[in-house]
Protein backbone atom coordinates (compact mmCIF):
# COMPACT_ATOMS: atom_id res chain seq x y z
CA UNK A 1 0.00 0.00 0.00
CA UNK A 2 1.47 3.18 -0.76
CA UNK A 3 -0.33 6.22 0.23
CA UNK A 4 -2.75 6.66 3.16
CA UNK A 5 -5.68 6.55 1.02
CA UNK A 6 -5.13 2.65 0.26
CA UNK A 7 -4.53 1.86 4.09
CA UNK A 8 -8.01 3.66 4.70
CA UNK A 9 -9.54 2.05 1.73
CA UNK A 10 -7.74 -1.76 2.72
CA UNK A 11 -9.40 -0.54 6.42
CA UNK A 12 -12.75 0.93 5.48
CA UNK A 13 -14.45 -2.60 5.95
CA UNK A 14 -13.71 -3.35 9.57
CA UNK A 15 -15.92 -3.51 12.29
CA UNK A 16 -15.12 -3.03 16.21
CA UNK A 17 -17.14 -3.98 19.48
CA UNK A 18 -15.79 -0.24 20.64
CA UNK A 19 -16.44 2.11 18.05
CA UNK A 20 -13.24 4.55 18.85
CA UNK A 21 -11.30 1.65 18.19
CA UNK A 22 -11.80 1.85 14.22
CA UNK A 23 -9.24 5.05 14.77
CA UNK A 24 -7.32 3.43 17.52
CA UNK A 25 -6.74 -0.02 16.09
CA UNK A 26 -4.76 2.09 12.82
CA UNK A 27 -2.34 3.75 15.25
CA UNK A 28 0.44 1.36 14.55
CA UNK A 29 0.14 1.09 10.79
CA UNK A 30 0.26 4.72 10.65
CA UNK A 31 3.26 5.07 12.92
CA UNK A 32 1.05 7.74 14.97
CA UNK A 33 1.17 7.80 18.92
CA UNK A 34 -1.97 9.85 20.09
CA UNK A 35 -3.55 9.29 23.70
CA UNK A 36 -6.40 6.58 23.77
CA UNK A 37 -9.61 8.34 25.31
CA UNK A 38 -12.67 6.13 24.80
CA UNK A 39 -15.80 7.97 25.05
CA UNK A 40 -14.88 10.62 22.83
CA UNK A 41 -16.88 8.97 20.08
CA UNK A 42 -15.53 7.62 16.70
CA UNK A 43 -15.65 10.60 14.57
CA UNK A 44 -13.56 12.62 17.40
CA UNK A 45 -10.72 9.39 17.18
CA UNK A 46 -10.77 9.19 13.46
CA UNK A 47 -10.39 12.88 13.02
CA UNK A 48 -7.38 12.79 15.41
CA UNK A 49 -6.08 9.98 13.68
CA UNK A 50 -5.80 11.38 10.17
CA UNK A 51 -5.44 15.04 11.18
CA UNK A 52 -2.17 13.28 12.89
CA UNK A 53 -1.24 11.61 9.47
CA UNK A 54 -2.04 14.44 6.99
CA UNK A 55 0.46 16.96 9.31
CA UNK A 56 3.37 14.31 9.55
CA UNK A 57 3.11 12.95 6.24
CA UNK A 58 1.78 15.90 4.16
CA UNK A 59 0.09 12.76 2.41
CA UNK A 60 -3.28 14.60 1.09
CA UNK A 61 -4.77 11.59 -0.21
CA UNK A 62 -6.44 11.18 3.15
CA UNK A 63 -8.73 13.95 2.21
CA UNK A 64 -10.33 11.87 -1.02
CA UNK A 65 -13.42 10.36 0.06
CA UNK A 66 -16.88 10.86 -0.32
CA UNK A 67 -19.74 10.82 2.20
CA UNK A 68 -20.83 12.25 5.29
CA UNK A 69 -18.35 15.35 6.79
CA UNK A 70 -17.33 14.70 10.20
CA UNK A 71 -18.14 17.00 13.00
CA UNK A 72 -14.56 16.92 14.08
CA UNK A 73 -13.61 19.11 10.80
CA UNK A 74 -15.37 19.24 7.69
CA UNK A 75 -12.30 18.17 5.57
CA UNK A 76 -12.00 15.32 7.25
CA UNK A 77 -14.93 12.07 7.07
CA UNK A 78 -17.45 11.13 9.51
CA UNK A 79 -16.79 7.14 8.96
CA UNK A 80 -14.16 5.20 7.94
CA UNK A 81 -17.20 3.45 5.24
CA UNK A 82 -16.18 6.97 2.83
CA UNK A 83 -12.61 5.23 1.95
CA UNK A 84 -14.46 2.10 0.54
CA UNK A 85 -14.52 3.40 -2.76
CA UNK A 86 -12.16 3.63 -5.03
CA UNK A 87 -9.82 7.34 -4.73
CA UNK A 88 -10.43 9.03 -8.23
CA UNK A 89 -7.39 8.93 -10.51
CA UNK A 90 -6.25 11.11 -13.38
CA UNK A 91 -6.28 9.85 -16.40
CA UNK A 92 -2.89 9.55 -18.59
CA UNK A 93 -1.90 13.21 -20.65
CA UNK A 94 -3.06 11.58 -23.73
CA UNK A 95 -6.46 10.33 -22.01
CA UNK A 96 -9.79 11.72 -21.61
CA UNK A 97 -11.71 11.46 -18.77
CA UNK A 98 -15.09 9.52 -18.65
CA UNK A 99 -17.43 9.98 -15.89
CA UNK A 100 -19.77 7.56 -14.75
CA UNK A 101 -23.58 8.35 -14.27
CA UNK A 102 -24.52 9.59 -10.79
CA UNK A 103 -27.48 7.78 -9.28
CA UNK A 104 -29.56 10.39 -7.80
CA UNK A 105 -31.40 9.80 -3.91
CA UNK A 106 -34.31 11.73 -3.35
CA UNK A 107 -32.34 13.58 -0.39
CA UNK A 108 -29.72 14.23 -2.73
CA UNK A 109 -30.18 18.12 -4.59
CA UNK A 110 -27.59 18.68 -7.40
CA UNK A 111 -26.65 21.87 -8.49
CA UNK A 112 -24.87 23.06 -12.11
CA UNK A 113 -21.74 24.73 -10.97
CA UNK A 114 -20.30 27.64 -12.70
CA UNK A 115 -16.72 28.54 -11.49
CA UNK A 116 -14.54 31.45 -13.27
CA UNK A 117 -11.65 29.60 -14.62
CA UNK A 118 -13.35 25.84 -14.58
CA UNK A 119 -15.81 23.99 -16.80
CA UNK A 120 -19.28 24.02 -15.78
CA UNK A 121 -19.80 20.73 -13.63
CA UNK A 122 -22.71 19.30 -11.63
CA UNK A 123 -22.11 18.85 -8.14
CA UNK A 124 -24.37 15.71 -5.78
CA UNK A 125 -24.80 16.25 -2.29
CA UNK A 126 -27.42 16.69 0.83
CA UNK A 127 -26.41 20.08 2.03
CA UNK A 128 -28.62 22.91 0.41
CA UNK A 129 -26.56 25.41 -1.16
CA UNK A 130 -27.88 28.72 -0.55
CA UNK A 131 -26.29 31.92 -1.42
CA UNK A 132 -29.14 33.98 -0.35
CA UNK A 133 -31.49 33.02 2.55
CA UNK A 134 -33.77 34.86 5.42
CA UNK A 135 -30.81 34.75 8.01
CA UNK A 136 -28.21 35.37 5.23
CA UNK A 137 -28.86 39.01 3.93
CA UNK A 138 -25.25 39.28 2.44
CA UNK A 139 -23.98 36.64 -0.37
CA UNK A 140 -22.63 33.51 0.74
CA UNK A 141 -19.29 32.45 -0.97
CA UNK A 142 -18.16 29.43 -2.13
CA UNK A 143 -14.81 27.99 -3.69
CA UNK A 144 -13.73 24.94 -5.81
CA UNK A 145 -10.45 23.97 -4.35
CA UNK A 146 -7.33 21.87 -5.42
CA UNK A 147 -5.66 21.05 -2.29
CA UNK A 148 -1.67 21.47 -3.34
CA UNK A 149 0.16 17.94 -3.56
CA UNK A 150 4.05 18.10 -3.96
CA UNK A 151 3.98 15.59 -6.58
CA UNK A 152 2.79 18.06 -9.04
CA UNK A 153 6.08 19.14 -9.43
CA UNK A 154 7.77 15.49 -10.00
CA UNK A 155 9.31 15.18 -13.21
CA UNK A 156 7.72 12.16 -15.43
CA UNK A 157 9.11 8.50 -15.49
CA UNK A 158 11.09 9.31 -18.43
CA UNK A 159 11.11 4.98 -18.87
CA UNK A 160 8.08 5.78 -21.09
CA UNK A 161 8.62 6.81 -24.47
CA UNK A 162 6.46 10.12 -24.91
CA UNK A 163 3.71 11.76 -23.41
CA UNK A 164 1.21 13.97 -24.97
CA UNK A 165 -1.42 16.84 -24.07
CA UNK A 166 -3.23 17.75 -27.21
CA UNK A 167 -0.82 19.73 -28.94
CA UNK A 168 1.88 19.89 -26.46
CA UNK A 169 4.67 17.13 -26.59
CA UNK A 170 7.59 16.32 -24.21
CA UNK A 171 9.91 13.79 -25.62
CA UNK A 172 11.35 11.01 -23.32
CA UNK A 173 15.25 12.27 -24.11
CA UNK A 174 17.15 12.60 -21.23
CA UNK A 175 18.21 15.97 -19.23
CA UNK A 176 21.31 17.27 -19.14
CA UNK A 177 23.01 16.80 -15.71
CA UNK A 178 24.24 20.14 -13.55
CA UNK A 179 21.23 22.05 -15.11
CA UNK A 180 19.38 23.93 -12.58
CA UNK A 181 18.03 26.53 -14.68
CA UNK A 182 17.09 23.36 -17.36
CA UNK A 183 15.28 21.22 -14.45
CA UNK A 184 13.30 23.81 -12.98
CA UNK A 185 12.26 25.27 -16.12
CA UNK A 186 10.84 21.54 -16.86
CA UNK A 187 9.08 21.08 -13.66
CA UNK A 188 7.62 24.49 -14.24
CA UNK A 189 6.37 23.04 -17.27
CA UNK A 190 5.25 19.69 -16.21
CA UNK A 191 3.69 21.60 -13.40
CA UNK A 192 1.27 23.91 -15.66
CA UNK A 193 0.77 20.20 -17.86
CA UNK A 194 -0.69 18.67 -14.78
CA UNK A 195 -2.43 21.64 -13.62
CA UNK A 196 -4.56 21.27 -17.17
CA UNK A 197 -5.18 17.71 -16.28
CA UNK A 198 -8.82 16.86 -14.60
CA UNK A 199 -8.69 16.82 -11.10
CA UNK A 200 -10.72 15.94 -7.54
CA UNK A 201 -11.62 18.84 -5.95
CA UNK A 202 -12.87 20.37 -2.58
CA UNK A 203 -15.93 22.85 -2.68
CA UNK A 204 -15.50 25.39 0.34
CA UNK A 205 -18.71 27.60 1.52
CA UNK A 206 -17.25 30.17 3.45
CA UNK A 207 -19.26 31.33 6.98
CA UNK A 208 -19.84 34.24 8.57
CA UNK A 209 -15.72 34.51 10.36
CA UNK A 210 -14.22 34.38 6.94
CA UNK A 211 -13.52 30.56 7.35
CA UNK A 212 -14.81 27.82 5.00
CA UNK A 213 -16.17 24.47 5.69
CA UNK A 214 -16.09 21.55 2.97
CA UNK A 215 -19.44 20.68 1.56
CA UNK A 216 -19.65 16.89 1.42
CA UNK A 217 -20.72 14.86 -2.11
CA UNK A 218 -21.39 11.65 -2.57
CA UNK A 219 -19.20 11.18 -5.98
CA UNK A 220 -15.86 12.88 -6.46
CA UNK A 221 -16.31 16.35 -8.13
CA UNK A 222 -14.13 15.86 -10.90
CA UNK A 223 -13.18 19.35 -13.02
CA UNK A 224 -11.13 20.66 -15.08
CA UNK A 225 -9.88 24.36 -16.53
CA UNK A 226 -11.30 25.43 -19.53
CA UNK A 227 -7.82 26.42 -21.21
CA UNK A 228 -3.95 26.67 -20.46
CA UNK A 229 -4.42 30.36 -19.84
CA UNK A 230 -6.84 29.94 -16.74
CA UNK A 231 -3.74 28.24 -15.08
CA UNK A 232 -2.05 31.80 -15.24
CA UNK A 233 -5.12 32.85 -13.39
CA UNK A 234 -5.41 30.90 -10.59
CA UNK A 235 -5.40 32.09 -6.85
CA UNK A 236 -3.23 30.66 -4.66
CA UNK A 237 -4.14 30.71 -0.50
CA UNK A 238 -3.92 29.25 2.31
CA UNK A 239 -7.70 28.95 4.04
CA UNK A 240 -8.55 27.99 7.55
CA UNK A 241 -11.36 25.00 7.16
CA UNK A 242 -13.47 24.03 9.95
Amino acid sequence: MINAREKLQWASARVTTVQEDIAYSLFGIFGVQLPIMYGEKKQSALGRLLQEVVARSGDISALDWVGQSSEFNSCLPADIISYKAPPYTPPFLSEAVKRRPIEHKETYLTYEVRADGLRHLQITTEDRLLQFSQGRPTRQSFLLVRPWDRRLLELPDYADDTETVDDFTLSGSPRKEGSIDSESSERAMWLIVRLGQPFSAFLLAQQRGGEYERIASDHDIITQIKDVDSVHGMDVRILEIL
